[in-house]
């Protein structure tokens, strides 16, 4: 099962985007209840595009709270397109979705 959640949705030419993904997004600076460091452990960047076409790029670190949610929009794609999104944590860890855009 994805950690990403998306919907794409077309109105009037504009694709508006709102995906939920699922990750601790621990910052490295939070300890646990016997006072031991919780290691970091956060998304590096997010990435969306439209077949070659790179939509967006987000680079991001341990700022961003858990559980993060991304709203974008762009022109340019057809009801029916796949949009793929993506993501990379500083572990090395990595997740992806499609979903067609209605």
């Amino acid at each position: 099962m994805s950690s990403i959640r998306v919907r794409a949705q077309l109105s009037d030419g504009v694709t508006n985007v709102r995906a939920l993904i699922s990750h601790p997004m621990e910052t490295g600076q939070r300890t646990d209840s016997g006072g031991n460091t919780i290691p970091a452990h956060y998304i590096t960047e997010v990435k969306a595009s439209l077949g070659d076409r790179e939509i967006l790029t987000a680079n991001w670190g341990p700022a961003i709270s858990r559980n993060p949610y991304l709203s974008f929009q762009f022109e340019g794609a057809s009801s029916g397109d796949t949009l793929d999104i993506s993501w990379v944590d500083n572990n090395g860890e990595s997740d992806s979705t499609q979903v067609r855009i209605s």
